[in-house]
């Protein structure tokens, strides 16, 4: 063919040149798995066909939460017919130990238990039944040991993971003493079951010169690539690891999913036949760790205005037997503190409590819920204090634009909408009327109360630890015009494979049906960072902004060679690309750099500049930017039962420029959701023992579609770009949502405290369920009769 030569009409080419891409960034997209996931076609690890010889794993956890292994009797295992191998510590080959950061984390306990569920050992077998019932039928004698299990007991016994880490600015204790007035207090937040809908699963498969193929439900795939290599005792470059979509991870697959496929890559070598392990809703339970339960103590001092003079706040993290990532979950509950306020003379303490359960780990938000919900119970009790309103004091205590807005680990804030996305918020939700009209009618009635509360969300946007803010792409054009896309964050569910794929067609201005994206594969993309603290699609989307970039210079560069014209006269739209006077195809295009040699591919890559964090002197820009949202939510309470319903939540978030609305306003939602079930009903229990109690659906209550307000209005911000160099100037939608939940359990103390004239703060723990609302009812009516 002629380089020349444009393979439609001109006409028909300019026509479609000048209707504008339909399918880039800012428009609604579906997810690029919609159909398949309401349909049931999309394929999960477990959906794979069965491979000639696959074997199943099942383990075999510990009854105790604090023993020595005495004896292992493996024997009654090989009589169960099917069971081919029995894996104890003995039979890693290489390191047996997977902690993320340091040791703690053994792939098979070896002379202690340190918590209940403790994988002891795993039998693998031609079946997941047989594999089931030989793991039960090993012998194993323990000497129990005495647990440590209470937050508060590790706290007092200084039982740590880690060493207790400060936030500090000015001289809080001077400030407190010269405060007008001064409020203490304690209580313990929750922690949270992930609860994905896929358990956690992989699949391994064995092949030449001792490399692995291992399918794995991940977060990190990097991270896996690493320990797997680490336990089997081989370099990185023999292991793959490939990750199409996860059935959710909410964290609880950034560094908990390694256990899983490191223990199918040590069968699958020792058999030399591929081996899956599925576990099963309760073993997952009780085996992988949570959300980080808390316990907060307080003391802060307030002028008569309600405006903060001084702030101590001590952050227990119950972190479980190891350190997992609970450093940098403390860390961040710490950063987020403040939420939306000026703290003053400040001391934030964080305290990595070490107890015999589960090693807790990410869970949406890393902590910084935890630390809000601090600080937010904190806003409530001077309100009730002082007889003021609480949003009157939360608004006094907003972080400024000129002053007073440099946070208490000295980073300046900026881009600050508070202010005016609660001026926005509290008008559209008509919350002065409201606010009138459930005080006249808690004054009337004696036993259903409602509550109304307005909370803001300020969340920090990056990495706390600098070098993971980094991340690779790859795209492959095709001589047909049609582009394949891989990039290094991970699917599960929330839609960064769409938005990413917008991206790229924003930049070659192509329809976004024209980009197949490829499963995330550490043999594409290489040392990639784990899809958590929100930064999915600002680290992967900005690298494959830049390989496709890098793809359009070149493509432009050619069409300047061949058709002697100048850069500026070479323009890309909705899949023509136009040169001097002459339009082509994009296909025409890629047509021709193949002719032309002109390489097709190109890798991309993004580092967050400008992110750094003096942790010795607790100072420093750990976040590139900060989100913003604020969530009005009404609720009744019957206090003689403690039950409630949500009636009505108006949510505004802040994502900069939408890359895509609809599943922006998704993610709000889900997020919103999460977060009211984390503070209402999702309640984790154990025993005196160490065990937990609450370990399936049936004991564990989840929202259902139920719990979620029957009015519920979610609104974006408009005309907001982020003013720091994003993709396409937008914001993480990840995170930030979840902490708009808060606003129901303020609501909720809210009530509660109406039995007691509003003169009492009810300082309920959280989760706020039932029964805790209904005794905290009973205390008011006990503050009343004095």
């Amino acid at each position: 063919m002629s380089n020349n030569r444009p393979l439609v009409a001109a006409d028909v080419i300019a026509r479609q040149y000048q209707a504008g891409i339909q399918s880039g960034v800012g428009k609604s997209n579906k997810h690029e798995s919609a159909d398949k996931h309401v349909s049931g076609e999309a394929i999960y690890i477990d959906d794979r066909l069965e491979l000639p010889g696959m074997l199943h794993l099942c383990p075999r956890l510990s009854e105790h939460a604090h023993a020595r292994i005495l004896s292992i009797d493996t024997d009654p295992c090989y009589a169960i017919p099917g069971v081919v191998s029995v894996l104890t510590w003995q039979s890693v080959p290489g390191e047996g130990d997977i902690g993320p950061l340091e040791p703690g984390d053994p792939l098979l306990a070896k002379d202690v238990v340190e918590y209940a569920g403790q994988i002891v050992l795993a039998v693998a077998a031609s079946s997941p039944q047989a594999a089931r019932r030989a793991a039960e039928a090993a012998i194993i004698e323990y000497e129990p040991l005495t647990p440590v299990l209470d937050v508060k007991e590790a706290l007092a016994k200084a039982h740590f993971v880690q060493q207790p880490h400060v936030h500090q600015r000015g001289d809080a204790e001077a400030a407190l003493a010269r405060a007008s007035h001064r409020l203490q207090g304690e209580f313990h937040i929750g922690g949270q079951e992930h609860f994905y809908l896929e358990t956690q699963i992989a699949l391994v498969v064995p092949g030449e010169d001792q490399s692995l193929q291992v399918f794995s439900s991940t977060q990190n795939p990097t991270e896996v690539q690493k320990l797997v290599a680490s336990v089997m005792g081989i370099t990185m470059n023999k292991v793959t690891i490939d990750m199409r979509r996860m059935g959710g991870g909410f964290g609880g697959k950034e560094t908990q999913a390694a256990g899983v496929a490191c223990l199918c890559a040590v069968a699958a070598r020792q058999t030399g036949r591929p081996v899956k392990m599925r576990l099963a809703r309760r073993d997952d339970m009780h085996i992988t760790g949570k959300r980080h339960p808390f316990y907060v103590r307080y003391d802060v001092g307030v002028d008569n205005d309600g405006r903060f003079c001084g702030v101590k706040i001590d952050l227990a993290g119950n972190c479980g037997y190891s350190l997992d990532l609970s450093g940098s979950i403390v860390d961040r509950a710490m950063f987020h503190a403040d939420n939306a306020y000026y703290l003053g003379d400040a001391l934030i303490t964080g305290y990595r409590c070490r107890t015999n359960t589960a090693s807790n780990t990410a869970y949406r938000g890393f902590g910084g819920p935890q630390g809000m919900v601090a600080i937010e119970q904190i806003m409530d009790h001077i309100a009730r204090e002082l007889n003021l309103d609480p949003l009157e004091v939360r608004k006094r205590n907003y972080y400024g634009k000129e002053t007073r807005n440099v946070t208490h680990y000295h980073q300046q804030v900026e881009g600050n909408l508070l202010e005016e996305m609660t001026a926005q918020l509290e008008a559209s939700a008509d919350y002065a009327a409201r606010r009138r009209e459930i005080t006249a009618f808690n004054h009337g009635s004696a036993y259903l109360k409602r509550g109304l509360a307005l909370t803001p969300v300020k969340f920090g946007i990056s990495f706390t630890s600098s070098f993971l803010n980094q991340a690779g792409a790859l795209i492959l054009i095709y001589t047909d015009g049609t582009v394949q896309l891989n990039h290094g964050g991970t699917e599960m569910g929330q839609g960064l494979n769409t938005k990413v794929a917008q991206i790229v067609a924003e930049v070659l201005q192509i329809d976004v049906d024209r980009i197949q994206i490829t499963a995330t594969d550490t043999g594409k993309v290489p040392n990639t960072s784990p899809t958590a603290a929100s930064s999915g699609t600002d680290l992967n989307g900005k690298a494959a902004q830049n390989a496709a970039q890098i793809l359009r210079d070149r493509l432009t560069a050619m069409l300047c060679s061949l058709h002697n014209c100048s850069a500026e006269q070479v323009s890309f739209s909705n899949g023509i690309v136009k040169a001097g006077e002459k339009h082509f195809t994009f296909a025409d295009v890629a047509q021709l750099a193949w002719l032309n040699q002109v390489p097709l591919a190109a890798t991309g890559y993004y580092k967050v500049p400008g992110i750094h964090y003096d942790r010795e002197a607790g100072r420093g820009t750990p976040f590139y930017y900060y989100a913003f949202g604020a969530a009005c939510v009404e609720v009744i309470v019957d206090t003689l039962t403690g039950e409630y319903r949500l009636l009505r939540a108006d949510i505004l978030h802040d994502v900069g420029a939408s890359l895509n609305p609809a599943i922006d306003i998704g993610q709000v939602e889900g997020g919103f959701v999460q977060g009211v079930g984390w503070l209402t009903s999702e309640e984790l229990v154990w025993n005196e023992q160490g065990r937990l109690m609450t370990d399936g659906p049936a004991s564990y209550k989840i929202p259902a579609i139920g719990d979620v307000p029957a009015d519920l209005r979610v609104t974006l911000v408009e005309n907001r770009k982020n003013p720091k160099d994003t993709v396409f100037h937008s914001k993480a939608v990840g995170e930030p949502p979840f902490m708009l939940g808060i606003a129901a359990w303020c609501a909720l103390q809210d009530a509660v405290a109406s039995v007691g004239d509003y003169r009492q703060h009810p300082l309920l723990d959280a989760p706020a369920t039932p029964e805790r609302v209904f005794w905290g009812a009973e205390k008011m009516r006990e503050h009343n009769a004095t």
